[in-house]
């Protein structure tokens, strides 16, 4: 029965492989929602874990720089500051210390392996998880150069957001799946998927109800995924040119995500939520208060936005005064999952993880101890816990100069903007319970920063969208009509199409 699920992806793999269209970049979204689907049968990896989505990330890899250009591409990238000179070089450090470091401080220090009792420290020492991790490390951190390259162009750009409404498809699939297993006998439809050989936390109740977690492995990171997917669509949206995809086919797949991140009964996706309600309020003002004549683009849609809020408090307020008890098993599991996590022993645990991870760095002498050597539940101290004080601030740089990248175009602009939007709760919840590597929808909010950033706009095939009133060339053809009509009053050259051409590519 595994064996089918395992046969389709990898056919699913070839096609994109050999496809000349962007099935690699579907292939890589869709894939998602599939942490505990071992690709390769954990029997022939030695117990290593070799998910969907690394998989695809490295289809879309080989498809950006196995080609003439790609080598120079990039090598530029890697080498120029205004572009992932950040990046590559937190990546190198981090190769660095990890093949060389455990081996260095065998012995010298305690640390909680990955592998192993989660309450229980051992003396730092090499392992399996060192290797498994720097690799997952390497796809991500090539995956946004790959993506820096590919979404470029506009086309691309629109089949990436397009790819991104499929992932968050698959991911509620998932969910939904997992809630009615509850109900209905699922378990021999979800179990070929979950074949991962790390622990898998699929069947907890919070307060007598099941957390869903898809085909995740555990519900936390099922609602980091839902969030994700959350935010990225909710901020990118403005940017789809598909009317009906935008107007019809968004609006219930965020509702559905942000249900299933309720559903997830996740502190950090609690935490998460909140401020992705925060960040689509700042961004509303934002976008009403920009100058008429100037922000016209940016004030379309405000009124939409504001009815379905005002429409929900309106529903719920006249409902609380019929059933006033209607809120209670909400607040009761807020205050479970947030006000007292505190006083969990997830809390304390995660706690003593965080601590030893962070002496490591000290104990170190600040060059850090290697990926997979030690659990952090925190990005920022598994980072620099991994890859020592000069690694930690090179990807802090990168981080930064992400979110004060700036585009030309209008399209690009709300690009650019809604990943700092998106960006905030997705960090914010990875400084709470995530490892050193950063996720995939992460990976994609960077490649797409930094492919904004350096490559002039070019028009959409296609478009259909009412935001976009005037692009760059259609601007060029304006001033190549003009000169030819000068030219022909006086017979002064004018400016040739080939020359604004060059100009704009």
């Amino acid at each position: 029965m595994n064996a089918i699920p395992i046969a389709l992806f990898w056919l699913l793999v070839i096609w994109a492989a050999a496809s000349r269209r962007p099935v690699a970049l579907y292939l890589f979204f869709a894939t998602m929602p599939f942490g505990a689907f071992a690709v390769i049968p954990t029997q022939l990896t030695g117990g290593l874990t070799f998910i969907a989505t690394p998989i695809a990330a490295i289809v879309v890899i080989a498809k950006a720089f196995l080609n003439r250009q790609g080598p120079s591409a990039l090598l530029s990238m890697a080498i120029m500051p205004n572009r992932l000179l950040f990046l590559f070089a937190f990546w190198t450090i981090a190769t660095v210390t990890t093949f060389f470091m455990p081996r260095l401080l065998a012995g010298d220090l305690l640390v909680v392996p990955v592998r192993g009792l989660l309450r229980t420290t051992a003396p730092l020492a090499p392992s399996t998880q060192n290797l498994s991790q720097w690799v997952y490390m390497t796809i991500s951190v090539f995956t946004v150069f790959a993506l820096a390259r590919h979404l470029r162009s506009p086309d691309m750009r629109q089949h990436a957001l397009q790819a991104l409404c499929l992932g968050a498809a698959m991911l509620i699939v998932t969910g939904l799946l997992d809630y009615a297993s509850q109900f209905l006998p699922l378990a021999l439809l979800l179990q070929p998927f979950r074949t991962a050989s790390y622990a898998l936390a699929t069947e907890v109740e919070v307060m007598g109800s099941k957390r869903v977690v898809g085909l995740m492995p555990e519900a936390s990171a099922f609602g980091t995924y839902c969030l994700g997917f959350l935010c990225s669509l909710y901020f990118y949206r403005r940017a789809i040119t598909n009317i009906a995809l935008r107007t019809r086919v968004c609006p219930p797949i965020l509702i559905a995500l942000l249900l299933l991140c309720w559903q997830s009964k996740s502190s950090a996706a609690y935490v998460g939520m909140g401020l992705f309600v925060a960040m689509a309020c700042a961004e509303w003002l934002l976008r009403a208060n920009k100058p008429q004549h100037t922000g016209l683009i940016y004030r379309q849609g405000l009124l939409g936005e504001l009815s379905v809020p005002i429409a929900i408090l309106t529903g719920v307020t006249m409902t609380l005064l019929l059933k006033p008890d209607l809120l209670d098993p909400i607040y009761a599991m807020i205050d479970r999952m947030v006000l007292q996590k505190g006083s969990s022993h997830s809390y304390e645990e995660r706690g003593m993880w965080r601590s030893i991870a962070l002496a490591s760095v000290f104990e170190s002498h600040g060059f850090g101890i290697g990926l997979g050597s030690t659990r952090a539940s925190s990005s920022i101290v598994a980072i620099f816990s991994a890859t020592g004080i000069l690694g930690g601030v090179f990807f802090c740089a990168f981080i930064a100069q992400s979110c004060l990248r700036s585009a030309s175009s209008p399209e690009l602009r709300i690009l650019a903007s809604g990943f700092r939007f998106a960006y905030i709760p997705m960090f914010t919840v990875s400084l709470m319970i995530a490892d050193a590597n950063f996720d995939f929808v992460a990976a994609f909010g960077f490649g797409l920063a930094t492919a904004l950033s350096f490559q002039p706009d070019r028009p959409v095939r296609g478009a259909s969208s009412p935001y976009f009133i005037r692009e760059p060339m259609a601007a060029a053809n304006d001033v190549v009509r003009t000169s030819a009509q000068a030219g022909s009053r006086n017979a002064r050259p004018g400016i040739t199409a080939d020359a604004v051409r060059e100009f704009h590519t």
